[in-house]
């Protein structure tokens, strides 16, 4: 949040040329600017992160069984289907219709910091149902990647990138290999290849996740256990903030000269803070009610929603996405990048709001109780 608010003053002052310069003016690997090296290369390590969360849930944790998984999976679903919706109602006339994905992405990180910060007025029994939630939205927002903002693609890479995937996966599953340097050296080749198939090079760290060992070794944890706690901090602490920092250089003016900017700006902060808690409840609620899914226990549906209303922070993935939708403008992916900060900071304000007014109403009811009583 610190670095976003640096990035911003920078774009509003007379240093927005030399930031300009050092992140995207000037070529350090081959074509390579700064810019696209921490989006291309550091997303992906990000994504390996990422990758390996998804894997764990998916193994051990609240993804590994149908029963588990299926009240925040259907509650994911319903939070990318409905803003995706919206999206697309508001925009159906536009050219922004392939930046649906902007609107259908929840920032696992700010969620669960923002979740934190009201912790003492959240159900706590719902922060794994948040996790779980932003995970298999992560899951979905990475296949919108892939089959939505992928370029041409180019079949050799492709098919080297295959050959790769078929070695890790026989280091792995035959050889046994525990060691996680080989695995990050071959993920380095792997993600060239993806890089040069057209296919975005970010996925190459969801696929490399996807052959880091989960064996339990001889002090209990895994590779994949030990690679995740290592990538915690290096993502949480380096990745994200410079990713921030190289993609929030937003100019505060609102260009209403960009075609059917009305459209794109109200598709998103619709999308995000209205249909993203819409989608959420509503399919949990179905889905509870059809038996398909279980709410958590000591959960009740009014905690249910002020939790939906964190999935409005889209922030990091919807920023992303932005960059790769409307790379063709620089006005619109500044328009785009206003319209996410904005819904975000709703989506927090909202149920800042939504807190302080359950505490009031509660507060009231104990003071008329209180007061009904005579000694």
């Amino acid at each position: 949040m610190v670095v976003t608010a640096i990035s911003i003053l920078i774009a509003n002052s007379p240093m927005k040329p030399f930031y300009d310069e050092v992140f995207h003016h000037r070529s350090i690997i081959s074509d390579f600017n700064l810019h696209m090296i921490i989006n291309d290369f550091f997303m992906a390590i990000f994504f390996l992160y990422v990758g390996l969360e998804i894997k764990k849930e998916m193994i051990e944790g609240t993804l590994s069984s149908f029963k588990k998984a299926s009240f925040p999976v259907i509650a994911s679903l319903g939070g990318v289907i409905v803003p995706a919706i919206i999206f697309m109602i508001i925009n159906r006339n536009t050219q922004y219709l392939p930046g649906v994905g902007v609107a259908i992405s929840t920032d696992i990180a700010f969620a669960i910091g923002i979740f934190m910060i009201f912790k003492s007025r959240l159900n706590q029994n719902l922060k794994i149902f948040l996790l779980s939630l932003a995970v298999v939205d992560d899951l979905i927002s990475i296949l919108a990647i892939v089959f939505l903002y992928s370029a041409k693609l180019n079949l050799s890479a492709l098919l080297i990138s295959g050959v790769i995937i078929l070695l890790l996966a026989g280091i792995n599953k035959i050889l046994k290999v525990d060691n996680v340097y080989i695995y990050l050296f071959v993920g380095l080749f792997l993600w060239y290849f993806v890089y040069c198939s057209g296919v975005h090079s970010t996925i190459s760290g969801v696929l490399l996740a996807a052959f880091i060992p989960s064996r339990k070794l001889g002090d209990g944890k895994s590779t994949a256990d030990k690679l995740e706690h290592k990538l915690e901090s290096i993502c949480n602490l380096i990745i994200l903030p410079l990713f921030a920092f190289a993609n929030t250089s937003i100019a505060i003016k609102f260009n209403l000269n960009v075609k059917d900017a009305y459209n794109l700006i109200m598709g998103i902060m619709c999308g995000l803070v209205i249909g993203k808690p819409l989608g959420v409840v509503s399919f949990s609620f179905i889905a509870t009610k059809l038996h398909i899914a279980e709410k958590p226990k000591n959960a009740s549906w009014i905690s249910i929603v002020e939790v939906a209303l964190l999935t409005g922070i889209g922030f990091t993935m919807s920023i992303f996405v932005a960059e790769l939708a409307f790379s063709y403008s620089e006005d619109v992916v500044n328009l785009a990048k206003l319209s996410i900060l904005a819904a975000s900071m709703t989506s927090i304000i909202l149920t800042e709001r939504v807190l302080s007014l359950k505490h009031t109403m509660i507060g009231t009811k104990i003071k008329r109780f209180i007061g009904s009583i005579h000694l």
